[in-house]
């Protein structure tokens, strides 16, 4: 099998709240709300590159349509990785986010791997790790 992930769904508190960090705070392209007349099916989409999509789906309409129990969030189970191109890229990012409102949890620094990076979370708790890693291949 090969692995073909075209989307990567986050689940929200406040969809209105966390649209407004992605599209206003942080630059995504988005739509906006969609599916608002569907039960469950309020949701919001943001392109970000080679057919992969970001979306924001409230927790509760994702727990309703996995099966689920709504459990307690944990910023600790994954983390997203923004790499980027330069020391300085990273820290346009990390002030980007920080100005969009975003709890920085790690300023960035110089890495235990030879990169340099930080972290910060959005308004629902998500980790993202902004990062340069010379080793990488520089992100077009």
């Amino acid at each position: 099998m090969k692995p073909r992930i075209t989307l990567l769904t986050l689940g929200v508190q406040d969809l209105a709240r966390s649209v407004v960090f992605y599209r206003d705070g942080l630059g995504f392209s988005t739509e906006g709300i969609v599916g608002t007349e569907f039960e469950n099916g309020a949701v919001a989409f943001f392109d970000l590159q080679n057919g992969l999509k970001l979306a924001l789906w409230p927790r509760r309409s994702l727990a309703a349509d996995s099966g689920l129990p709504l459990d307690a969030p944990s910023a600790t189970e994954f983390a997203i990785g923004h790499n980027v191109s330069s020391t300085a890229e990273v820290d346009e990012v990390m002030n980007l986010a920080a100005r969009a409102g975003a709890g920085v949890v790690k300023p960035a620094q110089t890495t235990f791997w030879g990169g340099y990076a930080g972290y910060f979370q959005d308004p629902d708790g998500h980790l993202w790790e902004i990062a340069f890693n010379p080793q990488f291949e520089s992100p077009g």
